[in-house]
């Protein structure tokens, strides 16, 4: 059975999306020892879960994208999760990608019914992908990674469905914004599983739902 494992990229002040349209303030702080953090996480995903308009809005940087972290981006399995069941991945413009960095951007599976639902199918289906500590296995399908946007992480929180948040904190303060945990009915007791400071003053928390 997969995890959830949420990753995402916020000031200190708790916000994962500032005022201003710009994002700049995610990759101020990034140096070799956090890009290899990112590189591990993303590698050790079985499939990419994306809301419709992070889907949109980043499927054709990174399927014409060649680093490092591209390769395994583009090679993972991908699913949308929208309320719009006649959405079409294949629709989205990729320019000039490579068909085989293109495939799994073009060909992701569209997700519209209840949230919930489909996660729990998700979780079930172990059917390739990568493995936790890395690298293709059968008996490691690799974990589901939701990575974005804002609005479908918050709804993954709220209702109760990650097993595991890795929270990069960054050494910046917004000042206002959008929080992944605004709006919880309840509060949520986490247990810290890991802390890695990072040269460039940012730190990566993972935690865990206390049981």
């Amino acid at each position: 059975m997969r995890k959830l494992v949420l990753k995402m990229s916020m000031s200190l002040d708790g916000h994962v999306a500032g005022m201003r349209a710009e994002s700049d303030w995610m990759f101020r702080a990034s140096t070799p020892d956090s890009a290899a953090w990112v590189l591990d996480t993303v590698a050790g995903a079985g499939v990419h879960v994306f809301g419709r308009r992070t889907f949109e809005s980043i499927a054709g940087y990174w399927a014409n994208a060649s680093t490092p972290i591209a390769a395994v981006m583009n090679a993972i399995p991908k699913v949308v999760v929208t309320r719009n069941p006649g959405f079409d991945p294949s629709a989205i413009d990729l320019g000039d990608s490579p068909d085989a960095a293109a495939v799994t951007w073009s060909g992701a599976r569209v997700a519209s019914g209840d949230l919930a639902e489909e996660i729990v199918r998700l979780r079930a289906d172990d059917a390739g992908g990568a493995s936790d500590t890395g690298g293709a296995s059968d008996d490691h399908p690799g974990y589901l990674l939701a990575q974005g946007g804002t609005d479908l992480c918050r709804s993954l929180v709220r209702a109760g469905l990650v097993d595991e948040y890795r929270l990069v904190v960054l050494p910046v303060a917004l000042g206002s914004g959008a929080g992944i945990f605004d709006g919880l009915e309840h509060e949520l007791d986490l247990e810290l599983v890991s802390s890695t400071a990072f040269a460039g003053g940012a730190k990566a928390e993972v935690y865990r739902p206390r049981s």
